[in-house]
């Protein structure tokens, strides 16, 4: 699925307040739920987000999803597998609320893609690369001046080859062809616990608008976290990864 922007509405409202009857929660981690790290491993478990995931799962009996670009070991470890609903690599990697597994299968033209990475790596100091099987992401956070040529590597090699480029936060991941955000959601909507729910899309980067789409196509809504002014699908907005956890902590009826 690919989100086609409409126009910003500025200023975004805040969210309404959550009711676990009859919706589904659709979570981003990596500025959403954990705020960005310079490095993705500086991103560690934390009690009270664990806390807060947990209980959300049982009072909304169990229609919470996580939708991240990490991989699903990662996110396992990050959240301490408080969510048995996972999509990983933007929903090429999968488990459903069941537990059941689903992988797929990576593209060859990875290989080209890894070694280019490699080489700019080595050339820029500063350029992390991450290697998630199905994928290869360069990271230029820690080096935006190498901005330019990292996204024009990238663009050459999805001309090159079979693989999706997908930009966000201040690094280039090339993907094997397949599920999008907006994917995983409509798959998790098609099955238990979630079929029939309205869903609600919570993220912060511009490869969460696919998500916002599937949302509002299946009549709910997007949640954008942060201060981005960018054109977006997003129907509301929360100032960050604390605002969203006292936002979803509120619906459990946690008292803090």
């Amino acid at each position: 699925m690919t989100a086609q922007i409409i126009a910003l509405r500025d200023p975004l409202t805040a969210p309404p307040p959550l009711e676990p009857a009859g919706h589904a929660l659709f979570l981003d981690l990596d500025g959403t739920l954990a705020a960005i790290a310079p490095r993705p491993d500086g991103v560690i478990p934390d009690p009270r987000r664990t806390a807060v995931l947990r209980r959300l799962v049982e009072r909304f009996d169990q229609r919470v999803a996580l939708i991240s670009g990490r991989a699903v070991a990662e996110i396992v470890a990050i959240t301490e597998n408080a969510v048995p609903a996972i999509a990983g690599v933007h929903g090429l990697q999968r488990r459903d609320a069941r537990g059941v597994e689903t992988r797929t299968a990576p593209d060859p033209g990875l290989d080209q893609a890894r070694a280019v990475f490699e080489g700019l790596a080595k050339a820029e100091p500063g350029l992390l690369l991450e290697d998630k099987g199905v994928s290869v992401a360069l990271h230029y956070r820690a080096r935006p001046a190498a901005c330019e040529a990292v996204r024009e590597a990238a663009r050459r090699l999805e001309a090159a080859t079979d693989l999706i480029l997908q930009e966000g936060d201040m690094v280039a991941e090339m993907r094997t062809p397949g599920d999008d955000k907006g994917a995983a959601v409509s798959r998790f909507l098609a099955e238990w616990p979630f079929a029939g729910a309205r869903p609600i899309f919570v993220g912060d980067d511009l490869t969460d608008e696919d998500g916002f789409l599937a949302a509002r196509a299946a009549g709910g809504f997007g949640v954008l976290v942060g201060s981005s002014t960018r054109a977006t699908l997003a129907s509301h907005r929360l100032a960050d990864p604390e605002a969203v956890l006292d936002w979803l902590d509120a619906a459990t009826g946690a008292v803090r």
